[in-house]
């Protein structure tokens, strides 16, 4: 289906049934099996409210066949078209009790192997030897990310809130937006659905409240060449 508007306009789309029952067990099983042989691995960050694997995509690679099934597939060709890879992937893991909060922000940084000083590429960062580094903001308007969610997502677990459209507005300092004049929406979404939404989007998420784990896999693609050598860090094509 097309949703390539909604996600124009709105800057997100939920998407549901993407994946079957039998998938989410392989992935959870893929994930569970790895981080318990895995325990002192440093792209894992573990503590009371949150536990996440940074370069996921990587660091478990045999999760990749079932997280771009044929449904997967034809949602990115049909709403983006060919060419993107991935350029870095996180797995998220909110406990049952988890306080763990995120204000609202956008996504403006990206990872690369090495740091050159580029025109229009600034505030570099180093986080557990990778480069991040803002581009501008052509190159984040042509990308997007993709949230897998393996667990139901509702407000009261720590689902996404976003301002609607805020997108549209370039890179912005979040004190900019007017929020008596913006439309927020609590991003739902079903165990099994993703969640597909543009960098640039303001989102946020609250405390979990209801006891109900949230695990997601956020995936962000480009299609992208980076200039005078840069190169990205986590880039993966997808065959």
């Amino acid at each position: 289906m097309n949703y390539s508007n909604q996600i124009e306009n709105e800057g997100f789309s939920i998407i549901n049934n993407v994946y079957t029952e039998n998938e989410i067990e392989k992935l959870v099983s893929s994930i569970e099996n790895k981080t318990a042989n895995n325990p002192k691995n440093t792209t894992f960050r573990k503590s009371q409210d949150l536990f996440a694997i940074r370069q996921f995509h990587k660091e478990i690679p045999e999760t990749l066949p079932f997280i771009f099934n044929q449904n997967l597939q034809n949602i990115i060709e049909t709403n983006f078209g060919k060419g993107y890879f991935i350029t870095k992937s996180i797995y998220f893991d909110k406990p049952e009790k988890s306080n763990w909060f995120v204000a609202y922000h956008q996504d403006l940084t990206i990872s690369v192997d090495k740091k050159i000083e580029v025109e229009n590429f600034e505030n570099w960062t180093v986080k557990q030897n990778q480069f991040a580094v803002q581009p501008p903001k052509e190159i984040l308007e042509d990308n997007f990310t993709i949230r897998i969610h393996i667990d139901k997502t509702t407000k009261d677990n720590g689902a996404l809130k976003v301002i609607n459209n805020s997108h549209s507005k370039g890179i912005l300092r979040i004190e900019n937006l007017d929020f008596e004049k913006e439309t927020e929406t609590i991003c739902e979404v079903e165990k099994g659905g993703i969640m597909i939404m543009k960098p640039l989007l303001f989102h946020a998420s609250n405390k979990t409240t209801n006891n109900e784990r949230r695990r997601v896999i956020h995936i962000e693609f480009s299609k992208q060449q980076l200039p005078s050598g840069l190169e990205w860090s986590e880039k993966t094509i997808l065959n």
